[in-house]
Protein backbone atom coordinates (compact mmCIF):
# COMPACT_ATOMS: atom_id res chain seq x y z
CA UNK A 1 0.00 0.00 0.00
CA UNK A 2 2.79 2.37 0.85
CA UNK A 3 4.59 1.71 -2.44
CA UNK A 4 1.41 2.28 -4.39
CA UNK A 5 0.94 5.70 -2.79
CA UNK A 6 4.46 6.76 -3.64
CA UNK A 7 4.04 5.75 -7.25
CA UNK A 8 0.77 7.63 -7.48
CA UNK A 9 2.37 10.69 -5.93
CA UNK A 10 5.15 10.53 -8.48
CA UNK A 11 2.65 10.45 -11.31
CA UNK A 12 0.89 13.48 -9.84
CA UNK A 13 4.18 15.35 -9.65
CA UNK A 14 4.99 14.49 -13.26
CA UNK A 15 1.58 15.67 -14.38
CA UNK A 16 2.01 18.94 -12.53
CA UNK A 17 5.42 19.48 -14.10
CA UNK A 18 4.02 18.75 -17.54
CA UNK A 19 1.25 21.30 -16.92
CA UNK A 20 3.78 23.95 -15.96
CA UNK A 21 5.83 23.25 -19.09
CA UNK A 22 2.71 23.55 -21.27
CA UNK A 23 1.74 26.87 -19.67
CA UNK A 24 5.26 28.25 -20.15
CA UNK A 25 5.23 27.22 -23.81
CA UNK A 26 1.93 29.01 -24.37
CA UNK A 27 3.27 32.17 -22.74
CA UNK A 28 6.43 32.00 -24.84
CA UNK A 29 4.36 31.51 -27.96
CA UNK A 30 2.22 34.55 -27.11
CA UNK A 31 5.30 36.70 -26.51
CA UNK A 32 6.85 35.59 -29.80
CA UNK A 33 3.62 36.41 -31.65
CA UNK A 34 3.45 39.85 -30.06
CA UNK A 35 7.08 40.50 -30.94
CA UNK A 36 6.45 39.57 -34.56
CA UNK A 37 3.43 41.89 -34.67
CA UNK A 38 5.46 44.78 -33.25
CA UNK A 39 8.27 44.11 -35.72
CA UNK A 40 5.79 44.17 -38.62
CA UNK A 41 4.21 47.41 -37.38
CA UNK A 42 7.65 49.01 -37.11
CA UNK A 43 8.56 47.84 -40.61
CA UNK A 44 5.28 49.19 -42.02
CA UNK A 45 5.79 52.56 -40.34
CA UNK A 46 9.38 52.78 -41.56
CA UNK A 47 8.25 52.02 -45.12
CA UNK A 48 5.51 54.67 -44.89
CA UNK A 49 7.99 57.28 -43.64
CA UNK A 50 10.42 56.44 -46.43
CA UNK A 51 7.63 56.76 -49.01
CA UNK A 52 6.53 60.11 -47.58
CA UNK A 53 10.11 61.37 -47.69
CA UNK A 54 10.51 60.26 -51.33
CA UNK A 55 7.28 62.05 -52.24
CA UNK A 56 8.46 65.19 -50.45
CA UNK A 57 11.77 65.10 -52.30
CA UNK A 58 9.96 64.61 -55.60
CA UNK A 59 7.68 67.58 -54.86
CA UNK A 60 10.72 69.74 -54.08
CA UNK A 61 12.32 68.65 -57.33
CA UNK A 62 9.20 69.58 -59.28
CA UNK A 63 9.07 72.97 -57.58
CA UNK A 64 12.71 73.62 -58.42
CA UNK A 65 12.11 72.66 -62.03
CA UNK A 66 9.07 74.93 -62.29
CA UNK A 67 10.89 77.85 -60.69
CA UNK A 68 13.73 77.40 -63.12
CA UNK A 69 11.45 77.93 -66.11
CA UNK A 70 10.98 81.45 -67.49
CA UNK A 71 7.77 83.12 -66.29
CA UNK A 72 5.13 84.03 -68.84
CA UNK A 73 4.73 87.68 -69.60
CA UNK A 74 1.55 89.48 -68.52
CA UNK A 75 0.30 89.44 -72.11
CA UNK A 76 0.79 85.67 -72.33
CA UNK A 77 -0.65 84.68 -68.96
CA UNK A 78 -3.50 87.17 -68.40
CA UNK A 79 -4.45 89.44 -71.28
CA UNK A 80 -4.47 86.70 -73.90
CA UNK A 81 -6.68 84.50 -71.69
CA UNK A 82 -9.16 87.04 -70.37
CA UNK A 83 -9.09 89.95 -72.81
CA UNK A 84 -11.90 88.51 -74.91
CA UNK A 85 -14.33 89.04 -72.02
CA UNK A 86 -13.49 92.72 -71.60
CA UNK A 87 -16.38 95.14 -72.13
CA UNK A 88 -19.23 92.71 -71.45
CA UNK A 89 -21.78 94.27 -69.09
CA UNK A 90 -21.49 92.99 -65.52
CA UNK A 91 -18.58 90.69 -66.38
CA UNK A 92 -15.01 90.57 -65.08
CA UNK A 93 -12.49 87.86 -65.94
CA UNK A 94 -9.25 86.78 -64.33
CA UNK A 95 -6.66 84.05 -64.86
CA UNK A 96 -5.90 81.84 -61.87
CA UNK A 97 -3.17 79.45 -62.84
CA UNK A 98 -4.40 77.74 -65.97
CA UNK A 99 -8.09 78.38 -65.14
CA UNK A 100 -10.11 81.35 -66.35
CA UNK A 101 -12.74 82.74 -63.96
CA UNK A 102 -15.51 84.70 -65.65
CA UNK A 103 -17.55 86.41 -62.93
CA UNK A 104 -21.03 87.75 -63.70
CA UNK A 105 -22.71 90.11 -61.27
CA UNK A 106 -25.73 88.49 -59.65
CA UNK A 107 -27.73 91.71 -59.81
CA UNK A 108 -27.25 91.74 -63.59
CA UNK A 109 -28.46 88.15 -63.86
CA UNK A 110 -31.31 87.97 -61.33
CA UNK A 111 -33.83 89.94 -59.35
CA UNK A 112 -33.42 89.80 -55.57
CA UNK A 113 -34.10 86.33 -54.19
CA UNK A 114 -34.92 84.90 -57.62
CA UNK A 115 -33.33 82.31 -59.90
CA UNK A 116 -34.95 83.29 -63.20
CA UNK A 117 -32.62 85.10 -65.58
CA UNK A 118 -33.44 88.73 -66.27
CA UNK A 119 -34.02 89.60 -69.89
CA UNK A 120 -31.14 92.07 -69.99
CA UNK A 121 -28.65 89.47 -68.74
CA UNK A 122 -29.02 87.30 -71.81
CA UNK A 123 -27.08 89.76 -73.97
CA UNK A 124 -24.05 89.33 -71.71
CA UNK A 125 -24.48 85.56 -71.58
CA UNK A 126 -24.75 85.33 -75.38
CA UNK A 127 -21.38 87.08 -75.74
CA UNK A 128 -19.81 84.73 -73.19
CA UNK A 129 -21.22 81.69 -75.01
CA UNK A 130 -19.76 82.89 -78.32
CA UNK A 131 -16.30 83.31 -76.75
CA UNK A 132 -16.42 79.91 -75.04
CA UNK A 133 -17.48 78.13 -78.23
CA UNK A 134 -14.88 79.88 -80.37
CA UNK A 135 -11.89 79.84 -78.01
CA UNK A 136 -12.46 76.89 -75.67
CA UNK A 137 -14.67 74.34 -77.45
CA UNK A 138 -13.13 71.29 -75.77
CA UNK A 139 -12.48 72.70 -72.29
CA UNK A 140 -14.47 71.64 -69.22
CA UNK A 141 -16.65 74.35 -67.71
CA UNK A 142 -17.71 74.76 -64.08
CA UNK A 143 -20.60 77.05 -63.20
CA UNK A 144 -20.66 78.13 -59.54
CA UNK A 145 -23.22 80.21 -57.65
CA UNK A 146 -22.32 82.63 -54.84
CA UNK A 147 -24.49 84.76 -52.54
CA UNK A 148 -23.96 87.43 -49.92
CA UNK A 149 -23.86 86.48 -46.25
CA UNK A 150 -27.37 87.68 -45.33
CA UNK A 151 -29.57 84.76 -44.24
CA UNK A 152 -32.51 83.87 -46.45
CA UNK A 153 -35.71 85.44 -45.09
CA UNK A 154 -38.22 86.38 -47.73
CA UNK A 155 -37.65 83.79 -50.41
CA UNK A 156 -38.77 80.34 -51.51
CA UNK A 157 -35.23 79.07 -50.99
CA UNK A 158 -34.32 77.23 -47.81
CA UNK A 159 -30.84 78.76 -47.57
CA UNK A 160 -28.15 80.58 -49.54
CA UNK A 161 -26.64 77.33 -50.81
CA UNK A 162 -29.92 76.39 -52.49
CA UNK A 163 -30.21 79.86 -54.02
CA UNK A 164 -26.62 79.74 -55.26
CA UNK A 165 -27.12 76.32 -56.81
CA UNK A 166 -30.36 77.18 -58.61
CA UNK A 167 -28.83 80.36 -59.99
CA UNK A 168 -25.84 78.40 -61.29
CA UNK A 169 -28.24 75.86 -62.74
CA UNK A 170 -30.16 78.60 -64.59
CA UNK A 171 -26.92 79.88 -66.14
CA UNK A 172 -25.86 76.34 -67.08
CA UNK A 173 -29.20 75.71 -68.80
CA UNK A 174 -28.79 78.92 -70.79
CA UNK A 175 -25.28 77.89 -71.90
CA UNK A 176 -26.64 74.53 -73.07
CA UNK A 177 -29.53 76.20 -74.88
CA UNK A 178 -26.90 78.34 -76.61
CA UNK A 179 -25.25 75.27 -78.10
CA UNK A 180 -22.70 74.23 -75.47
CA UNK A 181 -22.15 70.57 -74.63
CA UNK A 182 -23.98 69.67 -71.41
CA UNK A 183 -21.43 66.93 -70.65
CA UNK A 184 -18.68 69.54 -70.34
CA UNK A 185 -20.49 71.69 -67.76
CA UNK A 186 -20.53 70.93 -64.03
CA UNK A 187 -22.34 72.77 -61.23
CA UNK A 188 -21.38 74.03 -57.77
CA UNK A 189 -22.74 76.33 -55.07
CA UNK A 190 -20.57 78.09 -52.52
CA UNK A 191 -23.47 80.08 -51.09
CA UNK A 192 -22.14 82.69 -48.64
CA UNK A 193 -18.78 80.96 -48.06
CA UNK A 194 -16.64 83.18 -50.31
CA UNK A 195 -17.89 86.75 -49.92
CA UNK A 196 -16.17 89.66 -51.63
CA UNK A 197 -15.66 93.22 -50.36
CA UNK A 198 -19.32 94.22 -50.84
CA UNK A 199 -22.63 92.37 -50.76
CA UNK A 200 -23.34 93.36 -54.36
CA UNK A 201 -20.04 91.88 -55.57
CA UNK A 202 -20.56 88.77 -53.45
CA UNK A 203 -23.77 87.97 -55.33
CA UNK A 204 -22.41 86.45 -58.52
CA UNK A 205 -22.16 83.44 -60.79
CA UNK A 206 -18.72 82.36 -61.94
CA UNK A 207 -18.12 80.44 -65.15
CA UNK A 208 -14.75 78.74 -64.80
CA UNK A 209 -12.92 77.52 -67.87
CA UNK A 210 -10.89 74.68 -66.43
CA UNK A 211 -7.25 74.59 -67.49
CA UNK A 212 -6.01 71.73 -69.63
Amino acid sequence: MKMTWMISGGIALLALAAGCDSSAQRQNGTLLSENETLKQQLADRTAALELADRERQAALARTTTTEGQPAKSASESTVADTGAFTGIEGVTASARGSDIHVSIEGDVLFDSGKDSLRGGSKKSLDKIIAILKDNYPSRSISVAGFTDTDPIKYSAFKNNYSLGFDRAFAVREYLIAGGMNCKQISLASFGPDQPLETKAKSRRVEIVVVGE
